[in-house]
C-alpha cells in the first residue's frame, strides 16, 4: 500500500506501518504519473480536478471522500468516482439529491480524539486570530498583536452562572455571526456566560464580535486550544453553530465523550450526533421562530440537572475508534470486491 501526501502535510510523519510506503507528491499530475497503468484501487481524500478524476476513473477503481456537505455546491469531480464515501447520513442525502449515483451507503462518521489532552492542565488565553500570512494585512496585524497585548497569558476560570462554550475554529461553515444575530439578544436577557475557545480569520472574528455586543463582557475569547480535554469539563454546555454547512461536528462528539452536553439546532447532522434529552438538547432553528424555542430552552436549563452524555454508551460507541476500524474494514472489503 502506498500513501501519497503533499510535502507540507506532516500529519502522517509518525505513522509506523511496515506495509505502508509514504511518498510526498506536489501535484495530482505527479500522482497520476506514479500510479500503475491500470486496475489500481485509488482512494482520494482531497479534491481532484474533473479532468484528473475522469482520467483515473477510466483506468482504475477511483473512490473519493466527500468531507463537506454538498450544500449549494456541484458534485464536480465526485461524479466520476467509482464510489463516493462520506461522513454522515446528512452528507449522503445531499449527494443523492445532487445526482451522485455511486454512493457507498454507510456513513464513515468520525471519532472523538480527546485522549491526547490532560484534563487537569490550565487553559491559557491565546490569540483569537488565525493570521493568513499570504495577506499583507494579516502579516501586519499579526506582527502588531504582541505590542498591543492582544494575546495575554490569562488563565481561564469558570464564572458563576450558566456557561455556554464554543469549542471550534471560527470559520464560515459554522456561521457563528449569523447564529448570534438571533440568539445574542436572548442570552443577554439571561444570566449566561459565553466562553469562546477558538480562533478565526480577521473578518470572521470581527463579524462575530459585532453580533456579541449585547452580551458585553459576558462573552470572552480564549483562542484556539489544542487540549480540549481540559476545556470541555469547564463549561456547562457546548454550543454548536448552524447546521446546513456542517458535515458531522467532531467537537460535538468530543464534548459528549468528555461528559459535556450539547445545545444544537434540531437538524442534520446534529440529529445524528446528539440524542435529545440524553446527550444534549436540540432546539428549533432560531431563523425559523425568531429564537422562541432557544429562549425557552435557556430559561429551563437553570433548574435542570445537567445531563451526563457518557451514560449513553451505545450512542457514543458508534463514534469510537473500534467502531471506525470496523467501518473501515467493511469499506475496504467493498472496494476490493469492485476490483474483482
Amino acid at each position: 500500500m502506498t500513501l501519497y501526501v503533499h510535502p507540507d502535510n506532516r500529519f502522517w510523519d509518525d505513522l509506523r506501518a511496515s506495509a505502508i510506503e509514504i511518498v510526498p507528491l506536489q501535484s495530482e499530475a505527479r500522482l497520476i504519473e506514479r500510479l500503475p497503468e491500470r486496475d489500481a484501487l485509488v482512494v482520494v481524500h482531497t479534491k481532484l480536478s474533473e479532468k484528473s478524476a475522469l482520467d483515473l476513473s477510466k483506468r482504475h477503481c477511483l473512490a473519493g471522500f466527500a468531507h463537506l456537505p454538498l450544500h449549494q455546491r456541484r458534485p464536480e469531480w465526485l461524479a466520476h468516482c467509482s464510489r463516493v464515501v462520506t461522513v454522515s447520513q446528512y452528507c449522503l442525502d445531499l449527494l443523492r439529491r445532487a445526482g451522485v449515483e455511486r454512493l457507498y451507503p454507510e456513513p464513515m462518521y468520525g471519532i472523538a480524539d480527546v485522549a491526547r489532552g490532560d484534563p487537569a492542565a490550565p487553559v491559557l488565553a491565546k490569540s483569537r486570530y488565525l493570521w493568513d500570512r499570504r495577506k499583507a494585512r494579516d502579516r501586519l496585524l499579526g506582527s502588531l498583536q504582541p505590542i498591543f497585548g492582544l494575546s495575554k497569558e490569562t488563565e481561564y476560570v469558570k464564572r458563576p452562572g450558566l456557561t455556554l462554550g464554543i469549542v471550534s475554529l471560527i470559520v464560515p461553515i459554522k456561521q457563528f455571526p449569523l447564529l448570534f444575530s438571533s440568539i445574542a439578544p436572548i442570552l443577554a436577557r439571561h444570566e449566561v456566560n459565553l466562553e469562546i475557545f477558538g480562533a478565526g480569520g480577521f473578518a470572521q472574528v470581527r463579524d462575530l464580535k459585532k453580533e456579541l455586543v449585547p452580551l458585553r463582557d459576558r462573552a470572552r475569547f480564549w483562542g484556539y486550544q489544542e487540549n480540549v480535554a481540559a476545556v470541555f469539563p469547564r463549561i456547562d454546555y457546548l454550543l454548536t453553530g448552524l447546521p446546513e454547512k456542517e458535515a458531522l461536528g467532531l467537537n460535538v462528539l468530543e464534548a459528549q465523550m468528555c461528559g459535556t452536553p450539547v445545545l444544537a439546532p434540531k437538524a442534520p447532522p446534529f440529529t445524528e450526533t446528539v440524542l435529545d434529552g440524553q446527550t444534549g438538547y436540540l432546539y428549533r432553528d432560531p431563523r425559523e421562530d425568531n429564537g422562541l424555542a432557544f429562549e425557552k430552552l435557556i430559561s429551563s436549563l437553570a433548574g435542570k440537572e445537567r445531563l451526563d452524555p457518557r451514560l449513553a454508551k451505545d450512542h457514543l460507541a458508534r463514534f469510537s475508534y473500534p467502531a471506525l476500524v470496523e467501518r473501515t474494514r467493511r469499506l475496504l472489503a467493498h472496494l476490493g470486491a469492485g476490483l474483482g
